[in-house]
């Protein structure tokens, strides 16, 4: 079926959720208060003229982009009547700190330890700019600046940098961004040819998704359609600890490449161990016609790529397929990772106390069955690869008590005590609305 068999409505969807990032890049995300409501509206108001639409365009001056996303207490600071704050899904109402026992963020990554003021309900507004180049990027804050410059009633209360590497690579080294869907009338082919692209439903709201049925949409019309939830979450990696980790683990630096690789799924370069799985192949990593060209039913064992790995938890492709009792595609996403903080550079191993990480994107119409089903169900738990006691050995929730398989002839292998590598410093639950729902958001009474 072709990616565009579906009329999304392109001119009134933000960019950001359908939009091809460029690589590499730079951004910033920006969170804001709301204090006065006749300021918050006319905030809106001012934002809703200078976000970009997801209609493609040639136009280079269209790579740089802003997106905007409003929290529950966002929408309620800006007068949204209560019977349509209760129209939005419960996770999206409860806040992200509520659901951070669930999520697994817990010890070190409890929201009482988050960075302020992620987490809290002084956060109204996220403001994310994107670009390929510093001077464009600067362009666009400067828009979203004079958006809010004489506002006394609105607070900017955080300031996050970010970037892509040339490389693509994240701060453990690793090529991200490879696995992305395809979604049905966004115009833009699918990555994996093995994969048809995802019924719109299940990136935007107001569209059939994968059940075929409409998924439960904000009241009223103008206010849920074309819109898509939007989690965000500021994840600090500890580089230095998963680089001993490995060396502690590894005989050579040769099986230290290899180890790294079996716990990601993939290469450092990029090429997937499903194709490649003895040797890196980086023309095969840096190739996008081929290297998310595969899936991983012809290794149900994992003898290629482990079944706990983690790029295999995120997304199993079709190794759950077999008994049909899942039905992987209900728990496909867009997720996005974006690098913040100084690299620690190659062949350290000491800690220099720098803060780096990721900033971690979700964008979708079902925050519980796509976000939270994937985050709590194949990250956090081993039950699904009948491993209970394994995470995810990257960004799982470690205690220094779980183990990671790596299946192989004669004996497997099995990690013991693998300890955390990844560190929630706080996140929050947003909604991207349409341009039009913007609109009216700003002429609330």
């Amino acid at each position: 079926m072709s990616s565009n068999s579906v009329g999304l409505e392109l001119d009134d969807i933000q960019s950001g959720a359908l939009h091809e990032r460029p690589s590499p890049y730079v951004g910033a995300y920006l969170l804001l208060r709301i204090d006065d409501r006749t300021d918050g509206h006319e905030l809106v108001s001012r934002l809703a003229a200078v976000v970009d639409s997801g209609t493609p365009s040639s136009d280079p001056a269209h790579d740089a982009w802003m997106t905007v996303g409003f929290t529950y207490h966002g929408l309620e600071a800006l007068g949204v009547p209560q019977s349509s704050l209760d129209s939005f899904a419960p996770e999206f109402r409860e806040g992200m700190a509520a659901r951070a026992v669930h999520l697994g963020d817990v010890g070190e990554s409890s929201p009482e330890h988050w960075e302020e003021p992620l987490g809290t309900p002084d956060v109204h507004i996220a403001i994310a700019v994107l670009s390929p180049d510093p001077a464009r990027l600067e362009a666009v804050i400067e828009k979203a600046r004079r958006a809010h410059q004489e506002l006394t009633g609105i607070t900017v209360l955080w300031r996050q940098d970010c970037y892509q590497l040339p490389t693509g690579r994240t701060s453990f080294g690793f090529k991200d961004g490879i696995s992305q869907p395809a979604v049905e009338g966004s115009g833009r082919p699918p990555s994996n040819p093995h994969e048809r692209p995802l019924k719109a439903g299940e990136i935007i709201l107001g569209y059939p998704d994968e059940t075929g049925e409409l998924p439960p949409m904000p009241t009223p019309d103008v206010l849920g359609r074309n819109g898509t939830y939007v989690v965000l979450r500021k994840l600090h990696t500890k580089v230095a600890a998963y680089r001993q980790y490995l060396r502690a683990k590894a005989a050579s630096r040769q099986e230290e490449a290899l180890l790294g690789a079996k716990m990601v799924g993939r290469w450092q370069g990029g090429a997937p161990l499903a194709l490649s799985p003895d040797r890196d192949d980086p023309e095969l990593g840096t190739d996008p016609e081929q290297n998310n060209n595969f899936l991983y039913g012809d290794d149900p064992r994992g003898f290629k790529c482990p079944v706990g790995a983690h790029a295999r938890r995120a997304n199993p492709r079709d190794a759950l397929d077999s008994d049909g009792s899942v039905n992987v595609r209900l728990h496909r996403m867009i997720r996005r990772g974006t690098s913040y903080g100084p690299e620690l550079p190659e062949g350290v191993l000491e800690d220099d106390g720098a803060d780096r990480g990721i900033i971690f994107v979700f964008a979708g119409a079902h925050i519980k069955r796509q976000f939270e089903f994937v985050k709590t169900q194949w990250l956090n738990d081993g039950i699904f690869i009948g491993a209970s006691n394994e995470a995810d050995p990257l960004v799982g929730p470690g205690d220094g008590t779980t183990s990671f398989t790596i299946p192989q002839r004669p004996i497997r292998r099995r990690l013991h005590d693998v300890p955390p590598f990844v560190t929630t410093r706080g996140g929050e639950y947003f909604f991207a609305p349409s341009l039009s729902a913007m609109r009216w958001l700003a002429e609330l009474p």
